[in-house]
């Protein structure tokens, strides 16, 4: 009897064990159908363009973002705002370049959230590690994360001061009067990921 009465407790202990244990999905970004837009600006013009999503996961826990990771493919780095082939192919060029992302050396650059917090109806605080020419630093923003089921959309814009990154080309924090060359230290991403369910 008593070998019984124990399996019995022992049953019951392991199902509420799996019935509160917290169940994570991980769910692939479509890498298809995600854009990054990226933005930088001198002191009288801006030029703005895309990188590729090389590949992804946000973590959802019954409907909630608790975490995920992509990666960013460096070298597809397209300025889309330049109608000269000439000088667009020169400006991609340039930022491949070891000036700024170093991409022969560095073809990645990771986002990996490291807590997210939900505020009201889809809006979260996110604290993440970027990584980008090896070099990870913690960056804050806010993001709108629509879940449905394991299917989702997130959209994000982030702004990052690039010199903590050691691209430092033509900044005013480390090269005395650039004039119009002077390049503005904040970089702005615009994310967007949707779910490859």
């Amino acid at each position: 009897m008593k070998k019984i009465f124990l399996s019995a407790i022992l049953s019951v202990i392991t199902l509420f064990a799996m019935a509160t244990k917290p169940h994570v999905d991980h769910v692939r970004v479509n890498t298809e159908k995600s854009t990054i837009k990226w933005k930088g600006s001198k002191i009288a013009e801006s030029h703005e363009g895309i990188i590729n999503i090389q590949k992804g996961v946000l973590m959802i826990e019954h409907g909630t973002l608790v975490g995920g990771q992509f990666s960013i493919d460096m070298n597809s780095i397209t300025n889309t705002d330049i109608e000269s082939e000439e000088y667009r192919a020169k400006l991609e060029g340039h930022l491949k370049s070891k000036d700024f992302f170093d991409v022969e050396q560095f073809p990645t650059a990771t986002i990996t959230i490291t807590n997210a917090v939900k505020g009201e109806g889809n809006s979260y605080k996110v604290v993440a590690d970027l990584t980008i020419k090896g070099i990870t630093h913690p960056i804050s923003f806010d993001a709108e994360v629509n879940v449905n089921g394991l299917n989702f959309l997130a959209t994000a814009k982030i702004k990052i001061d690039r010199t903590k990154w050691d691209i430092t080309y033509n900044s005013g924090n480390f090269f005395e009067n650039l004039g119009d060359y002077l390049i503005k230290d904040k970089i702005e991403f615009d994310i967007s990921l949707l779910s490859a369910r």
